[in-house]
């Protein structure tokens, strides 16, 4: 009979007992694009958090050797990391020409805490450019 009307053998209504692949795939693939967005996002956050100051024209720098996080000391005054490991002005000075050494076109991306004293922020500055670093960036949150 055309039409329909007829049962076929295997259409009888009875328990389905075949494995249905098709959500596992879609939970894997939902999984997979999660983790493909997540990734980036974890790699370049710094392991040290700072409040980083609002600017609305900040733009997004090439990936440096060099990141240099200034945080509030709870003495007073501030802490400077260099790639998430703390260090000092004397350190720096040592670090900052092995790496020019290695690099001549090195970027140091400077991120300071909000409520570190502008003075403070330049003077790191300073040190860097008398180390004969030309390429940095200061380190703002692009939110407005």
């Amino acid at each position: 009979m055309a039409g329909g009307g007829a049962k076929s053998h295997g259409d009888d209504g009875g328990v389905i007992s075949e494995i249905n692949v098709t959500p596992l795939v879609d939970i894997t693939l939902v999984l997979l694009i999660i983790m493909m967005v997540a990734a980036p996002i974890m790699a370049n956050n710094p392991s040290i958090k700072v409040d980083l100051p609002k600017a609305s024209t900040g733009d997004e720098t090439q990936k440096s050797t060099l990141a240099l996080t200034l945080t509030r000391s709870p003495a007073g005054g501030y802490d400077l990391y260099a790639n998430g490991e703390r260090t000092d002005d004397a350190h720096l000075r040592i670090m900052l020409p092995a790496l020019l050494g290695k690099n001549k076109d090195l970027q140091v991306i400077i991120a300071s805490d909000k409520t570190i004293a502008y003075g403070e922020v330049v003077h790191v500055v300073d040190l860097v450019k008398a180390l004969g670093v030309h390429k940095f960036a200061l380190n703002t949150d692009p939110t407005p």
